[in-house]
């Protein structure tokens, strides 16, 4: 216990001091480094929706640029310095046996400045530029249910095109049936809408009476007296084919 003491009363005492009236003049000079880092912070997969509940993820490839510059500089610039250059001439000071001056170790002049030695510094601005390009990829483990996916997806695509093409159909036949309702009741669409029902045209429109045919009978040319005695007046006569035209006369 005594030893642990005195090494602490050691440790505490005050150190002391040698003062010296010779300048030692000392240089320093300290320098700084600046490190850098990119992190690459994976990002999220790219995810496709079909409809029905159904999305994919792929492998995604993400790339990133980056540029950076830092630049360090002293304030106040000094190149150089002036660094004084002490007397330490020692000539007198002592006496020798025969009492003719003789240096002591100590300067005659103790704190005489002779000049000023201008000294540089080495003191300049620091420039860095750092560019470069990180990539990642990231890419699914489980390809099973990728593949899965990807199948469903294909076919919740050809469900959508067979609605779009039933919801065509339908519309199409709606349009052609409103377009001839209106074309029998003489109504014509001009204008801006008439392109809806350019091409639906009747086979027979109304007011208008295509070429046709009709049956007309009529008994065989003879006299009455002669028919009667022939016994053909109990007989039906027979029925004769005469072309009749709506805009013309009729013909044998």
């Amino acid at each position: 216990m005594k030893r642990v003491v005195a090494a602490l009363l050691l440790l505490s005492a005050p150190a002391q001091a040698q003062v010296s009236s010779t300048a030692a003049p000392v240089a320093n000079s300290s320098g700084s480094v600046t490190n850098q880092a990119v992190q690459v912070v994976p990002s999220r997969q790219f995810t496709n929706t079909y409809g029905g509940g159904i999305s994919c993820q792929g492998a995604t490839l993400n790339i990133n640029p980056f540029f950076s510059t830092t630049t360090s500089w002293a304030r106040p610039y000094e190149s150089h310095y002036n660094e004084p250059v002490y007397d330490n001439l020692d000539i007198t000071g002592a006496f020798d046996s025969e009492g003719n001056p003789i240096p002591d170790g100590n300067p005659d002049n103790p704190g005489s400045v002779l000049f000023y030695q201008p000294v540089r510094t080495g003191q300049k601005d620091n420039f860095s530029i750092n560019g470069g390009i990180t990539a990642t990829i990231s890419v699914p483990l489980d390809r099973h249910h990728v593949r899965t996916c990807r199948a469903a997806a294909e076919k919740q695509v050809a469900l959508l095109d067979t609605k779009i093409a039933e919801q065509r159909l339908i519309y199409e036949i709606k349009r052609i049936k409103n377009c001839a309702d209106l074309l029998k009741d003489g109504i014509i669409v001009r204008g801006v809408y008439a392109q809806i029902c350019k091409d639906v045209s009747l086979t027979n429109p109304p007011g208008v009476l295509p070429p046709h045919k009709h049956p007309i009978t009529f008994p065989k040319p003879a006299s009455d007296r002669e028919w009667l005695d022939s016994g053909d007046a109990a007989k039906p006569s027979a029925a004769v084919r005469i072309p009749v035209s709506p805009y013309g006369q009729a013909s044998d």
